[in-house]
């Protein structure tokens, strides 16, 4: 017995729901820190901006999974509100399933490059 559409794809409703709020909120968490860290205090030279120091945190296991989280969730936060912009704001619902697997692919894709990236540290 196969579901109808409208039920398979409120089963990932909630999952993509998940993913927006989380990546919302890790952004107005650390974003705003990050940027007055590397902003702010470094060009003022209140935090060392030298490579020595910041090669020093960046591998720090824990920064990397926090890079991590906030710059992957935050990928899945903008997939998230742009396909509900293509969907409802431009009215392109009839597209609404490429829509969906366009965005979403490529929150995915950044997710395993920022992965690969922050690994090279």
């Amino acid at each position: 017995m196969t579901l109808p559409v409208e039920n398979r794809r409120a089963r990932w409703e909630p999952i993509a729901w998940l993913l927006f709020s989380a990546g919302g909120m890790s952004a107005a968490l650390f974003l705003p820190v990050l940027v007055l860290l590397f902003g702010v205090l470094a060009p003022l030279g209140v935090v060392s901006p030298s490579h020595e120091h910041l090669y020093s945190v960046l591998s720090n296991p824990l920064t990397m999974l926090v890079l991590f989280g906030v710059l992957s969730l935050s990928a899945f936060h903008w997939a998230h509100r742009f396909r509900h912009i293509m969907s409802d704001g431009f009215r392109l619902r009839p597209l609404a399933g490429v829509i969906s697997i366009a965005c979403y692919g490529v929150a995915a894709l950044g997710t395993v490059v920022i992965g690969a990236v922050i690994l090279q540290v």
